[in-house]
């Protein structure tokens, strides 16, 4: 079990290590254990954490809510929009002080080409730990309880075939940060992983090279496809989600969003949904995994995110518990 950990920032998993990400899950399993059981955990006694937000979360907010509530601390929630930072106030002014004021700082901030990098510029002038509660790149929080989650359900993972599929969805322009964060923590694991989507919907080049590191430092494969058929058969877990489009701008260096959310483009791949048919060709104990909220009927059918192979309540479940995780151990300890 790895223990240093106090005061560092949590803004990608791949900035830890296995090891690192293993206490993370152990300490996440004790706590729920304990949580089932009533008993208290006063770990973060009169410590107070303030939670930033661009853009609307239930799961997130309410994990980090009442994940501190439940450890003896407190959060401050931050609309942005009712902060000076809607005036234009800079990521060092509001790092400086708001470290100040307390023992953490956390932010959702999902504007593509934005959010990271503020994130990053909060860690840099912040004293108190940085946690990333969902960027334009990254979701280390979603991901870590889809790997609790598979570990519960599962066991030992070496092997395990988890397809990552690409879903149609209307609802709203998604980052591509679920997708990101899972396709890099998953070969860690050993998983066979399979990232599927139709043409245009690419995650950038360096993260599937990251990606194939890591699986094979670890045992792993990832395995890149435009074909639904190749991920659904034989899968032990699928994951079908929707994310963004994205270009390459004119010079090829970095990646620009899509401007609309529903568009010809899209329209073309309605049938990148989640059926029983296609759940029907997976392993026969398939699980059905969703960051959540769904957008049902178009992403995945309702008797599929209802029935008996769907594990996604679970899922969600367990962000408490790895949110609660995770602060104990950046602002606990020494």
């Amino acid at each position: 079990m790895q223990t240093i950990f106090h005061g560092r920032h949590f803004i990608n998993l791949e900035d830890f290590t296995k090891e690192e990400v293993d206490t993370m899950i152990e300490v996440s399993l004790d706590l729920k254990r304990k949580f089932a059981m009533g008993v208290d955990t006063p770990y973060l006694q009169n410590k107070t954490m303030f939670l930033m937000f661009f853009e609307q979360s239930t799961r997130t907010r309410n994990s980090m809510e009442a994940g501190i509530a439940q450890l003896g601390g407190h959060a401050n929630y931050l609309d942005s929009s009712s902060m000076q930072v809607a005036h234009g106030e800079t990521a060092k002014d509001t790092g400086v002080i708001l470290s100040r004021f307390g023992h953490a700082i956390a932010a959702r901030y999902c504007n593509w080409g934005v959010g990271n990098k503020y994130l990053n510029e909060l860690a840099k002038w912040s004293t108190a730990p940085v946690m990333n509660l969902q960027c334009d790149l990254y979701h280390p929080f979603q991901a870590l309880a889809d790997l609790m989650t598979m570990k519960e359900k599962v066991g030992d993972l070496k092997r395990v075939k988890v397809s990552i599929i690409w879903a149609y969805a209307e609802s709203h322009k998604k980052p591509i940060s679920v997708p990101v964060s899972q396709i890099l923590l998953f070969p860690r694991y050993g998983m066979d992983v399979v990232l599927a989507h139709p043409k245009g919907w690419e995650l950038p080049d360096w993260v599937i090279d990251q990606a194939k590191v890591n699986a094979t430092r670890y045992g792993g494969t990832v395995t890149i496809t435009n074909n639904e058929a190749e991920a659904y058969a034989g899968a032990d877990i699928v994951i079908p989600k929707n994310w963004g489009s994205w270009v390459n701008d004119q010079t090829g260096a970095t990646l620009v969003g899509a401007s609309k959310v529903v568009d010809d483009k899209l329209m073309a791949q309605k049938s990148w949904k989640c059926t029983e048919a296609k759940m029907a060709t997976a392993d026969k104990d398939v699980m059905y995994m969703h960051a959540l909220p769904a957008d049902r009927d178009n992403e995945v059918e309702n008797s599929v995110i209802d029935g008996p192979h769907s594990i996604v309540y679970d899922e969600a479940e367990n962000r408490i518990h790895t949110a609660k995780a995770v602060m104990t151990l950046l602002m606990g300890g020494r």
